[in-house]
């Protein structure tokens, strides 16, 4: 079993958007073999809480607005230390840096498929194109 389509446009999506707020380390992992409930994991590192909140709101923002999903369920926001968005086939994990090195989900999950991202430039290009459509 491998991570839907579906999964993986929100993934890539989620993945810009973090981009766009300056997220760091930006990791997707296809969890789908051992996870029944999401097929990808996109990790997303920040320097501050105040970053952890913006990143995790351009993600809910970009995905409702460009896709029409919304996040059924929101967690951390409060101490923005690792903020947790749950869309169902992605769960987004966005890390404060010394949380995301503590609690270590790439080494949990080290047996998972890395999803592949589009690099910066990609991301701009389909963004780019996109605008030119409508």
């Amino acid at each position: 079993m491998t991570a839907s389509e579906r999964a993986l446009e929100l993934t890539r999506l989620a993945a810009a958007a973090a981009d766009d707020r300056s997220a760091f380390d930006l990791v997707a992992l296809d969890v789908s073999e051992n996870m029944p409930f999401a097929d990808t994991f996109l990790l997303a590192s920040a320097r501050n809480e105040r970053m952890v909140l913006s990143i995790a709101e351009e993600i809910e923002d970009r995905l409702r607005e460009d896709l029409g999903v919304k996040a059924a369920r929101r967690e951390g926001t409060d101490a923005a230390r690792w903020v947790l968005l749950d869309f169902g086939d992605l769960v987004v994990h966005v890390f404060h840096e010394e949380d995301r090195a503590y609690y270590g989900l790439e080494r949990i999950w080290a047996d998972a498929p890395v999803v592949e991202l589009p690099t910066a430039e990609e991301a701009q290009g389909s963004e780019e194109r996109r605008g030119e459509g409508e």
